[in-house]
């Protein structure tokens, strides 16, 4: 009898490591179980989204309020446009707020950063945001440093 309980809380004991561990991995990846509750989408049109990757977070004064959905080109003004999903309890954006893609880090993670705007005309479901600031490259930024080092020596 006490062989039988002892297996029994080894059993229970070993399930609630398991389940501890794929709730681990859904928040690590970004995945949710369930709905996300009640949420509208907006758009945001960048030059360059360089890194930046569907379920990636989008925050507000460092609080996460959303997520990007779908990235991909628009064929008029061929612009990278991001699908942003924002939850309702930010129904009140002002239509003239700014979305920047940042990074966690110095190589970190891409994410979507907005800036509240001050205009009284708020975001709806299906508005954009159009002022908006690409993603900072690294390797364009090594480029014009090496660049115009160069061409400071040459200058000499």
């Amino acid at each position: 009898m006490q062989n039988r309980t002892l297996e029994i809380g080894v059993g229970l004991f070993l399930l609630a490591g398991l389940l501890a561990l794929l709730l681990l991995a859904l928040r690590v990846s970004g995945l949710t179980v369930g709905g996300s509750g009640d949420t509208y989408k907006v758009y945001a049109h960048f030059d360059n989204i360089a890194g930046l990757t569907v379920r990636a977070r989008v925050t507000m004064a460092g609080v996460t309020i959303g997520k990007v959905t779908a990235i991909d080109l628009d064929r008029d003004s061929y612009t990278g446009r991001v699908t942003l999903l924002l939850d309702d309890s930010v129904d009140n954006l002002p239509i003239d707020s700014t979305a920047s893609i940042l990074t966690a880090g110095l190589l970190g993670e891409k994410y979507v950063g907005i800036s509240v705007g001050g205009d009284e005309e708020v975001l709806v479901e299906g508005g954009t945001i159009y002022d908006t600031q690409s993603s900072l490259v690294l390797e364009d930024l090594i480029g014009k440093f090496l660049l115009n080092s160069v061409n400071k020596d040459e200058a000499k």
